[in-house]
Formats: C-alpha cells, structure tokens, sequence
C-alpha cells in the first residue's frame, strides 16, 4: 500500500494533480473513536486508527466540524474557529494527527463552515450588540413588515429545518437571516471586512498550522439576492415557502469564491471541495469547477445520493421510490460531466446528511444479500471517474438504525423538526410518511458509533461509557475485528478495489464513462475506456456488470465491448460461472463483476 500511495504523491508522469487520483475518508468524530471514555469520539481516537486507514488505502482525511460549538447542529453551529470543542481535544491533537497523517503519506482537510456562524459566536454577540455597531452588517438584519398592525418577517422564506428563516431580536427590533436552526445565524458575505476575516480567522489560520485544504459547507450559498422578496406560494399547507432560488448561486457567488481561493487557497496550494447544493444541472456545476475558472478544485453535487429523497425544503422525509434506470441516469449525467470541457467531479453514495448507502442502494433483508450489495455498491463507485469520498463504516457495510427502534433515538436537529412538524399537522398519514422516510433518509443513520468490534459499545467506548448515540444492534456480527480476519469480508473487498482503482486509474479514475441498456431495472451496465491521444482501437477498456437485484440476472451482450477473450478482473462473490456464455454474463444475486479487453 505504501508504494501505491508514495507513486501517488511522487508521479510525474503526467500533469494531472494528484488529489484527481485520491481516495477520501470523512470521519465524523464524534463517532468514530472515544478514548478518554466520556462517550464521545474525539481526536486522539482518530490518530490511533490512522494506521488503519492508511491500510484501507486512503489518501485524504477529511475531519467533520471539530471547532469551538454549543453543539445545536453536532458543529456545523461554530462559536470560535481558532479553538476546539473540548470532547474532541486540542489544537495540539489537530497537529498531531496532521503530522502524523503526513508521516503515513496522508493529508487532512478541514470542515469549513462559513455560511452561517453560531448565535454564541463573538462576531454575532458583537453584531446583535445595537445597530451602530461596526460588526452590525457582518450578519443580514432587516426591518420587520407589519401588516394591519401585525409584526411579520421580511419575507415568507423557509428554512432547512422546517422552519422560518427569521428570527426577531428584541434588543434591536429587527430580525437576523438564518437558513438553518435560529442558532446559526448567516454571515454578511457582500460585506468585504466580514469576508477578510473569514479567510484570515478561518481559513489562514489553519493552513499555517499545516492542514491541506477544507470540505467548504454550503459553498454556493454565500451570495443572497438582496431584493429579499417573498417567494411564490408552492405549498400552501407550509406557513413558510421553500425559496433556494433567493440564496443559492446568487448573483456575486463566484466573484466570492475566486477571491476566496485567490486570498486563501492558492497560496497554500490547499485543497477545497465545496457542498453544492440546489444546482442539479452540469452546466451549472462546471463554472464551480472548470480549471480555468480559478474556484473550487471539487464539488458534492446531490442529485444521486438524494435519491428516494422529497422535496428538500418541504416534505423531505416523504420518501419517493425510484427505478433503477434513474439511478442509471444520473450516473451517467455526472460521469459526463467532465467531457469537453477542464472540469473535475466528486464519487460518493455516503456522508453525514444522508442514511447508509448499503441501506439504501443496496439490500439488506438477509446477511447474504447485505453482504454481496454492499460489495457491489463498492465495485460501483470504485470504477467511477472522478475522486473518491468514502465515509466511515462504509467500508464494513453499515446499516440503518434497525426499523424497530423508537423515533427517540433519533438525535438529529432535522430529524425531529420534520417529525415534529408532521405530528403538529395532525395528518396520520403524514405522520407515517415521515417516520417512514426518517428510516431510509435520515442523518441520523450515518451517525450511529463506529463498529470497531464485539466487544460491549461495539469497541468505540469503554464498557463503562454510555455512547452520545445508541450502539447498532448488529454490532456484533459487522465489525471490523471480525472483517480484518474474513478475507471474503466487505473491509477485505473494499481494500482490493481500492487498490485495483489505482491500479487501473487511467480507466477507473480517469477514463470515459459509456453506459449500456439503460432502460434495464436489474443490471447495470457500463464501459470504461482509458483516453489519450493513441488510436481508440488501441485504448484499454473495462466493462462493468452490477446485478442490483436479488434474483440471478443475465447481463446484456458484452462481446463487442470487450472481444472474445476478456479478462475477468474482479468480482463480488466466489460462486457460478465467471466467463460469458455467448457473450453474457450469468450473474448470482447482487453479483458484480469488470471485465477487461485484452
């Protein structure tokens, strides 16, 4: 593994810059490892698993919010960035696991959140202070609108947290912006002081420390239109209105983020990959992420990870089933993204907003079925172009909270909002839509502690610990000590494709996406081919066959992709046959397989 990622660091063969190639591990600290046993994962936790995870084959850590915070949003609410929240450690313990990473040919970047501050941040304590205070326009304020005598809101706006987008403070008589929780106030980005020290506070500060770049929360949300009118009524059960087109992709966003990489990032050749949501169309993303634009080197686009996901601002837990040929469509829409154009792209199916991908994606009614979807789900996104996100615990396939447990266990701001907004309208129906889609959807899922072992709170505390979320019920039979020593185990498979990522990056990472008989709802089908500047005939290929259903499947013809002789490079499962019958395959529940023309 070592020579893998020391070729990754060193290769000079061609100009590409090497986070292309990389693979990326978010952690969410307050879940991965606890070692002062207060319940509570922390950092010390994350550097003595560090040798773990440069095994598993990553190359970047990404570390979730980590700074000073009352924690009414796990810390995307920040109270001071220049200090870390106490549970997790010290800025010592943030050197330490930089210099250590770094020491194993690793990076680590850095949760940015500054869209929004915490209401307990000094800025906002300064700013909510009086009206004349030079801080007052570093956060959005505006006059209430009374309507016969009756105080109202700005506009109609609704939040991310089922809920309003203003907050009246008494002290001033006017109300704050906040597109989350009252608690997380939005910053004034068209205010040049405010901006200046965002990046000298924020992002200057840790770059100087050694860290190598940010995850940027909420990137294209920094510039509002300042007309703020009410948004047209689309639901008229809600007493606020969904209105991302008055804060997404506003009208100075990219004049915002060329001079945030200009004053921060460029001279710290420091990596960014930004949280791009509402922009579900290509040719909206590539501004964010052409070369020569100068912005973000990546962003998350969520158009594929939401799936079976309600509308964002309104009924988000109403789940919504989907086909499998949409799943195939959007792949292939954001693998082509890049084509034509100096563009990069993101491959993820986790992170911490979303419910497990195994869960979700995959099939997890029997411990066969979960294993082989799991894998497959691996193989999927192992053989996609662009860089690699990982998070924690996809690795061993966990799950979603069992469906047995109460609604009390679910922990998160968003989850209880939605419910609590449900059981307010009185609606059964809706009450059990909602509860239904928080099983499948919720953040909570992807939250639950790290499953290191058998042992008693799954080895991510002491026995005696009582973990800040329950233990999953499965603990016991997915881990990671049990994994470590099943060679066939989803941690054991994850590894191999990583590396055969790497291996085959001109393909894999890099190379053209051409997807098969995309109206087929059980297999599916798609061609990797390496480009440059040879003849195409003479350009290696892959083609990559998922079964995403439980009954055996036969896949399309593959003699012409791949010839008369392909090489089986990979595959999910040990049992039936590995060739191609008349150029098919015949495929075992949740198998999937590459093959290679040789």
């Amino acid at each position: 593994m070592g020579s893998i990622v020391t070729d990754l660091r060193d290769r000079t063969r061609d100009s590409r810059p090497w986070w292309k190639d990389a693979t990326f591990y978010q952690v969410y600290p307050a879940s991965f490892k606890d070692t002062d046993n207060d319940g509570w994962g922390d950092l010390p936790g994350v550097i003595s698993e560090l040798d773990y995870l440069r095994d598993l084959g990553v190359d970047v850590i990404w570390i979730s919010p980590i700074f000073e915070s009352p924690q009414k949003d796990m810390g995307y609410d920040v109270s001071d960035y220049q200090k870390i929240y106490e549970p997790y450690g010290s800025i010592e313990d943030v050197d330490t696991l930089v210099l250590e990473s770094h020491n194993r040919g690793m990076k680590v970047i850095l949760d940015l959140v500054v869209n929004h501050t915490s209401a307990e941040h000094a800025w906002f304590k300064e700013s909510r202070s009086s009206r004349d205070n030079p801080k007052r326009d570093w956060y959005i304020w505006k006059p209430a609108r009374y309507i016969n005598g009756v105080r109202h809101p700005p506009t109609n706006w609704r939040g991310y947290f089922a809920c309003p987008t203003w907050t009246w403070d008494e002290a001033t008589q006017e109300y704050y912006l906040h597109l989350y929780g009252s608690d997380q106030p939005d910053l004034n980005w068209e205010n040049k002081d405010c901006r200046e020290a965002i990046y000298e506070t924020t992002m200057r500060f840790w770059l100087e420390r050694g860290v190598d770049g940010f995850r940027i929360d909420t990137v294209n949300k920094y510039s509002k239109r300042q007309d703020f009118v009410d948004a047209p009524i689309t639901d008229p059960s809600l007493p606020h209105q969904p209105a991302p087109e008055m804060w997404c992709n506003g009208p100075r966003i990219h004049e915002f983020i060329r001079e945030m990489n200009q004053k921060a990032l460029a001279p710290y050749n420091a990596i960014s990959v930004g949280e791009l949501s509402n922009t579900p169309l290509p040719e909206q993303v590539v501004p964010y992420v052409s070369e020569a634009a100068k912005e973000l080197d990546m962003v998350f686009e969520f158009s594929l990870i939401r799936l079976g996901t309600g509308n964002i601002l309104g009924g988000k837990y109403i789940y919504q089933p989907y086909p499998l040929s949409r799943l195939k469509s959007l792949t292939q829409t954001w693998q082509n993204m890049i084509e034509g154009n100096d563009s990069w792209q993101t491959v993820f199916t986790e992170n911490h907003d979303n419910g497990r991908a195994v869960s979700r994606f995959g099939d997890t009614s029997t411990s066969k079925l979960w294993e082989q979807s799991a894998k497959t789900i691996a193989l999927w996104q192992a053989t996609l172009t662009g860089s690699l996100f990982l998070y924690q615990g996809q690795e061993i396939g966990m799950t979603n909270m069992p469906a047995s447990w109460d609604i009390g266990e679910y922990k998160d701001i968003e989850s209880k909002n939605f419910y609590a907004e449900a059981v307010e309208s009185g609606d059964e129906a809706r009450i059990k839509a909602t509860l239904h889609g928080i099983r499948i959807l919720a953040r909570d899922h992807s939250r639950l502690p790290f499953q290191w072992s058998d042992a008693p709170n799954a080895g991510f505390t002491s026995d005696s610990a009582k973990p800040w979320m329950r233990v999953h019920d499965d603990y016991k039979s997915i881990n990671v000590d049990a994994q470590r020593r099943d060679p066939q185990s989803v941690l054991n498979f994850y590894k191999r494709v990583l590396l055969l990522r790497k291996q085959y990056r001109d393909i894999f990472i890099h190379g053209k996406f051409t997807l098969l008989d995309p109206e087929d709802e059980a297999v599916f089908t798609y061609v990797k081919e390496e480009r440059g500047d040879r003849d195409t005939s003479s350009q290696r290929r892959a083609v990559v066959v998922l079964n995403m259903s439980r009954d055996g499947r036969t896949s399309p013809d593959l003699s012409a992709v791949v010839g008369g002789n392909p090489h089986l490079l990979i595959r999910t499962t040990e049992e039936g046959c590995a060739g191609l019958k008349g150029g098919r395959a015949m495929l075992e529940p949740w198998e999937g397989r590459v093959y290679l023309s040789l």
